[in-house]
């Protein structure tokens, strides 16, 4: 099969993925909270941001090797973490941290996913990052940055833009439960998609959040119907990220930054990077497109940003480092390479990106996206 012929963009391999994965794995792939509107408007957002391509610059060949955080990496991009990776595919993060890493990328381990650090972390090469949902207990926050640490995991991510859970309605209305069990319902739905239900038929079972899984068995209290994610989680403070700190003691980035205000007092903190996010939406509704905020946040810090947001393709990545941002993450897309294309996927969509950025750095004259920092068009944003 010609990959490069069938799959060139990732709306390829969305709509690929949406056709053979049964709907309520979609619905938690794709959905947002509350309306849903901003997506819309993290894409909107994006799309206002224009360049003027370049005239008799020569021949231009992108060098796209990005230092962040002591790393070079060799692209400006990486694996966000997306909570039960495995429900959208077998083993998706086993597979998505060879991928990453064979490719010299930065692969997150979400706190929630499907396997845990000790399973993922012979894959990454020391250079994993782990994404820390806070856990309540301040001894089980001890145990799994060292669980982390002693794994691989270099880089730490504290995500603080869920002090709440959020609703996903249209999750709720598609009838997933945690831990995920096919009742009916859900059974009709899989009959519908052969690919994936064969898929996990070989496993065995559907995924469970396997980190947690010590601290569920060791308190009696934990629902073992109920997210435990939710059931462990507190909304973390200042103190908390202050404890955090002093447990960790290699690069620790927080993600879900909207405010340009908050940055100077991060820094302060000593926090080596910020994440500017708005979780694509499925946590909070009302808030701005990420890449509006950006240039904000870009001028009230010298910390490397990182960032995510509604990002589609290399013209995106190279719009979010025109605004500021120094490495750009993608979670979703990650995950639609995997439904549409299985292990293959990953790689595949590492090709189409590395090629549309090198085809639009070529238009503006540009070797790398942050030779174009501040060169979007005046008033494109407006």
């Amino acid at each position: 099969m010609d990959l490069d012929a069938r799959y060139p963009a990732i709306a390829d391999l969305r709509d690929r993925a949406r056709a053979r994965l049964p709907r309520f794995v979609w619905d938690y792939l794709d959905s947002a909270t509350g309306r849903e509107t901003m997506q819309g408007l993290n894409r909107a957002a994006l799309d206002r941001l224009r360049f003027a391509p370049s005239i008799l610059h020569g021949e231009v060949a992108a060098a796209l090797d990005t230092p962040l955080l002591g790393e070079t990496h060799a692209l400006p991009f990486g694996v966000a973490p997306v909570g039960m990776s495995g429900l959208i595919w077998p083993e998706a993060e086993r597979h998505l941290a060879r991928a990453a890493t064979a490719a010299r990328l930065p692969y997150t381990l979400s706190t929630v996913a499907a396997s845990t650090p000790e399973k993922i972390g012979r894959h990454v090469d020391g250079r994993g990052w782990y994404q820390l949902y806070t856990p309540r207990d301040p001894g089980i926050r001890a145990d799994m940055l060292a669980r982390a640490r002693d794994a691989g995991f270099s880089t730490l991510v504290m995500t603080v833009d869920l002090p709440t859970a959020s609703r996903r309605e249209r999750q709720v209305k598609g009838g997933l439960t945690q831990p995920p069990r096919l009742t009916p319902r859900l059974l009709a739905q899989t009959a519908l998609r052969p690919a994936w239900a064969m898929a996990w038929a070989a496993q065995g079972r559907l995924p469970r959040m396997e980190t947690l899984d010590k601290y569920a068995r060791a308190d009696a209290s934990l629902s073992s119907t109920a997210h435990i994610g939710y059931q462990l989680r507190v909304g973390p403070d200042w103190e908390y990220l202050d404890a955090v700190r002093a447990l960790w003691d290699g690069p620790l980035i927080i993600k879900g930054v909207l405010r340009p205000e908050d940055a100077p007092r991060l820094e302060a903190a000593g926090v080596d990077a910020i994440w500017v996010s708005n979780h694509a939406g499925r946590q909070f509704d009302g808030g701005p497109p990420a890449i509006d905020v950006l240039p904000r946040i870009r001028a009230a810090t010298e910390l490397p940003i990182v960032f995510d947001g509604g990002i589609e393709g290399g013209l995106d990545i190279i719009r979010a480092m025109a605004q500021g941002a120094d490495f750009v993450m993608l979670g979703r897309a990650w995950h639609y390479a995997l439904a549409a294309l299985g292990p293959d996927g990953p790689d595949h969509l590492i090709r189409i990106l590395t090629a549309d950025l090198a085809a639009n750095l070529g238009q503006l004259g540009a070797r790398h996206p942050k030779d174009l920092r501040g060169h979007a068009l005046p008033n494109a944003t407006s």
